[in-house]
């Protein structure tokens, strides 16, 4: 091992080891979002959570402009933050990237990688997802590797095969940095669309992620994502491979959210 694949193992070690002993319910607002509206659609969030249940970990995915605001809301309230992207560089001539350091200096706990839109709009690899992951370990931060198959793709019966391609480079970091990260399966073709994934469809896709995972990094949480809302998540939080969601549009509706959240923590009980 080289001095710099040393330097890199060591950083990543400063990441906490992820675990599926609670429910994570995570919020991704994608490109939505105002300065008077996150204010109150935070303050409804808090309402709605208080007392915050035990038995679920909360989080919000702001854009970027918004993570000192965010930060700055949530600082007390036990809820976390994220981004919903991050450069695989750590700096440099890189226009508009946003690198993990940076993240870090805004408290965030999480960062989204190889979502769909990212891998659709901007070409993303799942090689470059991969390198994103590490580069958001490398400063503590935990990615949420977002993976998913297209409707062609599995009306042609290729699910397994894209998400075992999408997974390949980072289950090829190994192990000790898998046991670090939270994996999200997002149907394609349920973002966005009111569609979502019956909760047996979900959990036949999340038993194969789990299957593809070795020694520690078969504890992580698995997330689904793809249309979840609150008349939807009891089902698929009953399912035994499913350890949360990663929630679009009803995360953006506090009550919607809290709702979700509520339907974790039931299950959990």
């Amino acid at each position: 091992m080289t001095s710099s694949s040393n330097s890199v193992q060591a950083a990543v070690s400063a990441a906490p080891v992820r675990k599926r002993d609670k429910y994570l319910v995570m919020g991704n607002w994608k490109m939505n979002g105002s300065l008077s509206a996150n204010h109150e659609l935070l303050e409804g969030l808090l309402q709605g959570l208080r007392p915050l249940p035990e038995s679920v970990d909360i989080a919000v995915c702001p854009p970027f402009p918004y993570l000192a605001q965010v930060g700055a809301f949530l600082q007390t309230s036990g809820i976390s933050w994220g981004a919903q992207d991050v450069s695989e560089r750590e700096s440099g001539a890189y226009t508009g990237e946003v690198s993990a350091a940076m993240l870090a200096e805004f408290g965030c706990q999480w960062t989204l990688v190889g979502h769909s839109e990212r891998r659709t709009y901007h070409a993303e690899t799942d090689h470059a997802v991969a390198q994103k992951a590490l580069a958001a370990l490398g400063k503590g931060i935990t990615p949420v590797v977002c993976v998913g198959e297209s409707l062609q793709e599995r009306d042609d019966g290729q699910v397994q095969s894209v998400i075992g391609r999408q997974l390949e480079p980072v289950l090829a970091l190994g192990e000790e940095i898998v046991s670090r990260l939270v994996v999200a399966y997002e149907p394609v073709w349920a973002i966005g669309t009111g569609r979502s994934a019956s909760a047996e469809q979900a959990q036949e896709v999340h038993a194969f992620i789990r299957s593809q995972l070795q020694g520690a990094a078969k504890h992580i949480p698995l997330l689904y994502g793809g249309s979840v809302k609150p008349d939807n998540a009891a089902s698929l939080f009953a399912m035994p491979d499913i350890d949360g969601a990663l929630v679009g549009g009803a995360a953006l509706v506090a009550k919607d959210f809290v709702a979700i959240v509520q339907r974790a923590a039931e299950s959990k009980a």
